[in-house]
């Protein structure tokens, strides 16, 4: 028997690799005449970096660079064993997890540090860039990223503004004279699982701002001030980006990785795939066991389940899903190939006992799941 395991991390828990080390065990645990393929999956935002980096051959850099708040960590990137592809996790420099609850503010939070470990990597001989642009702490436009590689955001005084998306009504104009011109020979490729335009009530302030720790009067103000840095971004640039799908991403770095960087957006879970080259292993499992942290309606829209269930599909392999919670709206997902959705808590238990016992509790469904397909065999 040939199983897959590629789970997606369960966020604020465990990471893709430690899911799949649980799966692995409870596989184990129930059957010993198997072949296991662990392939922890990203779809483009948190463990992308990990995931691409996996079995590539190629390096990890270490920098130090400003974080959300502009004070100095060291994050890493990688870069494949070509040395000419660097892998950028957003997240590790401009992430939501770098700050405690009282410190979310997408009014001052900056893109700078993402800026930061692209600059280096082009110092390091890069001329294709992949970046995940999920899990941000901010709402700036990608301005403090386009700012640590040369922009200057000025205002009608000429005067530099001040990081964070809160300082982007005083826009007055952007000067590029000495932005990076390397950037100009890069490919610079966007892992993206999100369509949100820039602005509006679909735009990066209405839908993510207040999960970053924004008031609702805070997003009424970041959405005017990303709508004004589109409408300088078209009047001296001739891009408009403002509805373009995906702009929104991330905070709207999105649209500043287009608008800038002649970016290309892909959707995050079908780069990962095909990188990974998960066709060649699926197509040869009899069974695939995936998971993230919850399920729901969300999980439909470019998320890592329904990128593997559709490839496991075409080769009629039967998907089982594991997760810490069952969400609405997931009838459709067995119409995409799934066989099985199994939540892994077996006994009411509140959030901390079940993060503390997630490995558990992963390895005990899963030994469970494994035994009930052992019966039919």
């Amino acid at each position: 028997m040939n199983i897959v395991i590629a789970p997606d991390s369960f966020k604020e828990c465990l990471s893709a690799k430690e899911v799949a080390t649980a799966i692995a065990m409870g596989v184990f645990e129930a059957i010993s005449d198997v072949e296991v393929f662990k392939i922890p999956i990203s779809d483009g935002g948190e463990g992308l970096l990990e995931t691409l980096m996996q079995g590539s051959g190629g390096k990890f850099v270490e920098v130090v660079v400003k974080d959300p708040l502009m004070r100095s960590i060291k994050a890493s990137y990688g870069i494949l064993e070509d040395k000419k592809t660097a892998v950028i996790e957003m997240a590790l420099a401009s992430g939501l997890e770098l700050l405690k609850e009282n410190e979310k503010n997408p009014m001052l939070t900056s893109t700078y540090g993402t800026g930061q470990l692209i600059k280096d990597a082009l110092d390091n001989g890069c001329t294709k860039i992949i970046i995940g642009i999920g899990g941000s702490a901010t709402n700036d436009g990608g301005a403090g990223m386009a700012r640590a590689l040369g922009a200057k955001f000025l205002n009608k005084k000429g005067e530099e503004l001040n990081e964070g998306g809160g300082s982007l009504n005083e826009l007055n104009n952007i000067d590029l004279s000495n932005f990076d011109d390397r950037l100009s020979r890069c490919e610079v490729v966007v892992a993206c699982d999100v369509s949100n335009p820039l602005t509006g009530q679909n735009g990066a302030s209405m839908v993510y701002g207040g999960q970053k720790g924004g008031s609702h009067e805070d997003l009424l103000k970041l959405d005017k001030n990303l709508a004004h840095l589109a409408a300088i971004i078209k009047s001296e640039l001739q891009i408009d980006i403002a509805e373009t799908p995906g702009a929104g991403a991330a905070g709207g770095i999105g649209a500043a990785l287009m608008a800038f960087m002649k970016g290309r957006l892909v959707n995050g879970i079908e780069l990962v795939l095909e990188t990974l080259k998960m066709e060649e292993y699926i197509k040869s499992a009899d069974l695939v066991i995936t998971g993230e942290g919850k399920i729901d309606g969300q999980t439909l829209h470019g998320k890592t389940i329904a990128g593997i269930a559709k490839m496991a599909k075409k080769y009629r392999v039967p998907v089982v899903v594991i997760t810490g919670k069952i969400g609405e709206d997931i009838e459709p997902i067995y119409d995409m190939g799934v066989c099985g959705v199994y939540s892994i808590v077996n006994e009411p238990m509140d959030l901390h006992q079940a993060i503390t016992e997630a490995p558990k509790l992963i390895q005990n469904s899963v030994k469970n799941i494994i035994g009930t397909i052992k019966c039919f065999r």
